[in-house]
């Protein structure tokens, strides 16, 4: 068996999520618009689903419209909150360190004559609100600031965003990604102040292709459709919906247990003091999510230590498993020194980790600062 730290760029499936998606896909199967009793009972279980989720995010299961996943998600609400806001202007704040699913939107958006502002963290990867407030203009139309950076675990103050859009009496609206962050630190959208909020279901044990927008219930009358077809979700997201997923979107929402966190949380503060001990190893922050260490091997490139330790059957990441390999914009955008952002590696857990598979890999990272060499066995 691989020993799996890369929890953040996705999850195994939980039991419970499998079993209620094979129970939807063999025997609850009806199209949710179908007027039978398969197709019905195909809907209440969609509804029943629905409320479960609204009710763990803390909003109205109206408030809540399925996507195929967080990068939809973002793209929507970046969409749909320019578009509310088209007289307002074509000011945009977000972070140098989001997503890619909000930084190639933006990009995008600039090339098309938006003017974006990137706000740069410190060296432990965190947001100065400060630099928020001072950045908000009377023409900006949106801000998009994600809850739990994906590569440094750290917070970003998203309710001290809210409280300065408010404060400043901006027409900005706030879109949150908080794919990493549902679940595993506490929040609604309302104690956020958000208008938009991104949830991914891969990142929460549920499988890949199934996703979620948080609408502000305010903003309904005024957001266009993401696309047009048959008028699903209540004609903001058409397509038949993906019953299977969602299903095991809300059981994998509902196997979460109080206390989940905090167990996650300990091994990852079991890991940090372990690998930090090591000659060679640095922790380059540690966030306040439960589950996310990056650290550094400054001698070593980051991803030489992704492969070396793959071959052994090891799973880490130098970085999103978006970048497929690439430099990692979050880690240049951090005032590190040279070798230790080249060094940079993530490491991830989940409710499975334990503290034994911590020893095992800091067992081969000895053995990889010892010897100098990414040669070795496991």
């Amino acid at each position: 068996m691989p020993l799996y730290f890369d929890h953040a760029a996705t999850t195994p499936v939980c039991p419970e999520a499998a079993q209620a998606a094979m129970e939807v896909m063999t025997g609850q199967f009806g199209n949710p618009s179908s007027l039978y009793p398969l197709g019905k009972a195909a809907a209440q279980r969609r509804d029943a689903d629905r409320a479960i989720i609204a009710q763990a995010l803390g909003c109205l299961p109206e408030e809540l419209f399925f996507t195929s996943c967080g990068t939809e998600s973002n793209n929507w609400a970046i969409r749909a909150a320019l578009d509310l806001n088209r007289r307002v202007g074509k000011h945009i704040i977000t972070t140098a360190i989001e997503h890619s699913a909000v930084l190639e939107p933006a990009k995008l958006l600039a090339a098309q004559g938006f003017e974006v502002t990137y706000l740069k963290p410190d060296k432990t990867g965190r947001i100065d609100p400060a630099d928020l407030a001072a950045a908000l203009r009377p023409d900006t139309a949106l801000v998009s600031m994600m809850l739990v950076n994906n590569e440094l675990g750290t917070v970003l103050p998203v309710r001290e965003a809210a409280r300065a859009i408010r404060e400043a009496g901006s027409a900005a609206l706030l879109h949150v990604d908080a794919v990493q962050g549902f679940l595993k630190v506490p929040f609604t959208p309302k104690d956020l102040g958000c208008d938009f909020l991104s949830l991914s279901a891969h990142k929460i044990r549920a499988p890949k292709g199934i996703g979620a927008l948080y609408i502000r219930r305010e903003l309904h009358k005024k957001v266009k459709p993401l696309m047009l077809g048959g008028g699903q979700e209540r004609g903001f997201r058409p397509g038949t919906e993906a019953t299977a997923q969602i299903a095991a979107f809300a059981a994998s929402v509902a196997a979460w247990k109080p206390g989940t966190a905090d167990a996650i949380r300990a091994v990852r503060d079991y890991a940090a003091d372990t690998l930090s001990a090591i000659d060679g190893v640095e922790v380059i922050t540690r966030g306040e999510a439960p589950h996310i260490l990056p650290i550094s091997l400054p001698d070593f490139s980051g991803q030489s230590v992704v492969e070396a330790l793959g071959s052994q059957g090891v799973c880490v990441s130098s970085g999103s498993a978006c970048h497929r390999g690439k430099p990692s914009h979050v880690f240049a955008a951090m005032p590190l020194p040279p070798k230790v952002r080249l060094g940079a590696v993530r490491i991830s857990f989940g409710p499975d980790s334990t503290t034994a598979e911590v020893d095992e890999l800091a067992a081969l990272l000895t053995q990889i600062c010892q010897s100098k060499s990414l040669l070795f066995k496991r």
